[in-house]
């Protein structure tokens, strides 16, 4: 690994694009280490949670050093890469609501339910970014629908329902992710908007430029960090509140 870290091809001082993926991978490793050193430090109850927020930042962190060296090779934004980065992610994000809430009475069903709608809302997003870009509305749109309703899950569904019956510890750490998804989120669906034909309400005046999609990828890769790694660090000060209790 670190043969290939030393080979690596090098980052101009003005490429802000390949820095930020450098900065991604070095983040989200660096969470990933400290996740599953603090696994033996942890209750029991609390470990599954803590490890599936070190394979979400250790996946993305081998995810974005691709996105990096392809970025660096080809000066193109990484989409597939992205996308499939992405829909291993987002399915282990939402897992999070279950497991957290599994004391409390969470059914597998209510799993199942979060998987589904994260597939939905990232494969019509993939269809209608890359594969049928003249329907990028109608896919948006479906895209959209499976979004809001995690949103409505986790804000007013079964997930805060049994968070408010898990404890008060539970309960304050489910709606800092609820907040995560809501606004941490909310930048996806906006870059979908803006970098798929129509634009914003039919408005696209930069979206196909050089320019914007390496604004678009900097924000990505600033957003993905923070969601993720916040995601993991949300979970950790839930095991060790829950333990001081």
């Amino acid at each position: 690994m670190l043969q290939v870290l030393l080979n690596a091809t090098p980052i101009a001082s003005d490429n802000y694009v390949a820095f930020t993926f450098f900065i991604g991978t070095m983040a989200m490793m660096a969470a990933s280490v400290f996740f599953f050193f603090e696994l033996n430090n942890t209750d029991k109850k609390w470990r599954t949670s803590l490890l599936v927020s070190g394979l979400i930042t250790f996946i993305a962190a081998v995810h974005y050093y691709y996105m990096r060296s392809y970025n660096l090779e080809t000066g193109e934004s990484p989409t597939f890469f992205r996308y499939v980065d992405w829909i291993l992610t987002v399915p282990l994000m939402c897992v999070e609501f279950y497991l957290i809430t599994k004391k409390a009475g969470a059914k597998v069903s209510l799993l199942w339910k979060l998987i589904f709608a994260s597939l939905v809302m990232l494969l019509t997003g993939y269809i209608g970014e890359v594969l049928d870009r003249n329907g990028s509305v109608l896919w948006g749109v479906l895209s959209g629908l499976a979004y809001f309703y995690i949103v409505y899950l986790i804000w007013f569904g079964e997930v805060a329902k049994l968070a408010q019956s898990a404890g008060p510890q539970v309960a304050k750490a489910t709606k800092v992710l609820s907040w995560f998804v809501l606004v941490g989120w909310a930048i996806y669906p906006l870059g979908y908007i803006l970098g798929t034909p129509g634009g914003l309400f039919g408005w696209q005046p930069v979206a196909d430029t050089a320019a914007a999609l390496k604004a678009m990828d900097i924000v990505y890769n600033i957003a993905d960090a923070i969601n993720k790694i916040g995601f993991g660090l949300v979970i950790y000060a839930l095991s060790r509140s829950e333990e001081k209790a």
